[in-house]
């Protein structure tokens, strides 16, 4: 686990290398055929040395939740553990990490005619004015909440509304789920703030520079897909097409982005202080391949016997 631009996919492929490992990438972009650059999706050679599954499953007119990815994780640790392998869950989707672990709670479905009058109470009223309004009728779930995230907000007022119970009901009354694996979990953490700002700027302006504007223009052309889609709203992409339809200047858009990826990773650093029985590693440490590597083979040789 680890925030954005904290270097997880390079460390992974060096313990793909040294342990019979099969990556499962637990990242809610990268499911997504089409979008490769914005998303950091590994490369042609990088995936023929470590493949990586669960990436490009998805058109991104086909919205993809965390109980799908539960589902589909499960399945993909059962077939590598038949072959007598270990699965490599890699990723920054914390969500995904404990729908895995925990399950979900069994929350009211969506409701199509409900979304379309929030979106609209959205467009007029602004995402903050609905975030105020869930911190009304559920403070807990608008305190893990930022004001412009979109997707959130809406499930959360739409929960409420279906069913007149707050979502931090369901999730405080989550049933016990069997989860029939030992973890070993692991996160690279960086410590010097600065620094991860830094990396997320210009990780974005090489994103820019290798063709992310073309990329989401192609998306755009394609005419079937919109900028409400879970797909678009994504980092990056959200702030690139409204850029191209006009809303943003090209300086905006590459602020605003930027913006929002440090946003974004200083809520999955919170998300990391909270996880339990968590390894954590500085993730600009020199040494930290080493670290982890030496971490896992502790682990494997304890509970199998072996680090073969």
């Amino acid at each position: 686990m680890g925030p954005t631009a904290s270097g997880k996919t390079s460390l992974a492929v060096e313990l793909v290398k040294r342990f019979p490992m099969d990556i499962i990438s637990v990242d809610s972009a990268l499911v997504y055929r089409g979008m490769d650059i914005g998303t950091a999706k590994p490369d042609a050679a990088t995936l023929a040395e470590a493949p990586h599954r669960l990436i490009d499953i998805r058109d991104p007119s086909q919205p993809y939740s965390a109980a799908e990815f539960r589902n589909d994780a499960l399945l993909e640790m059962a077939e590598i553990t038949r072959r007598q392998r270990i699965p490599l869950l890699v990723g920054g989707t914390l969500l995904y990490f404990r729908a895995l672990q925990q399950g979900l709670s069994e929350m009211p479905a969506a409701d199509a005619a409900l979304r379309a009058r929030l979106m609209e109470e959205a467009r007029v009223a602004g995402w903050p004015a609905l975030h105020a309004r869930l911190a009304g009728v559920d403070p807990e779930s608008a305190a893990r909440v930022h004001a412009t995230d979109p997707q959130r907000i809406q499930r959360a007022l739409e929960v409420y509304e279906l069913s007149g119970q707050p979502m931090s009901a369901f999730h405080a009354s989550q049933p016990a789920t069997d989860f029939p694996y030992r973890l070993l979990k692991l996160a690279l953490i960086p410590t010097d703030r600065a620094l991860l700002q830094r990396r997320i700027e210009a990780r974005f302006q090489q994103m820019l520079a290798e063709g992310l504007l073309d990329e989401v223009k192609k998306l755009i052309d394609r005419g079937d897909l919109s900028a409400e889609l879970p797909a678009i709203r994504a980092v990056g992409y959200r702030q690139v097409w409204q850029h191209l339809s006009g809303q943003l200047d090209y300086e905006s858009m590459l602020e605003q982005a930027v913006i929002a990826t440090r946003q974004y990773a200083k809520r999955q650093l919170t998300w990391l202080r909270g996880e339990p029985d968590l390894e954590r590693f500085t993730a600009e440490d020199a040494d930290v391949q080493r670290q982890v590597t030496a971490a896992v083979a502790r682990w494997l040789e304890k509970t199998t016997g072996s680090v073969k």
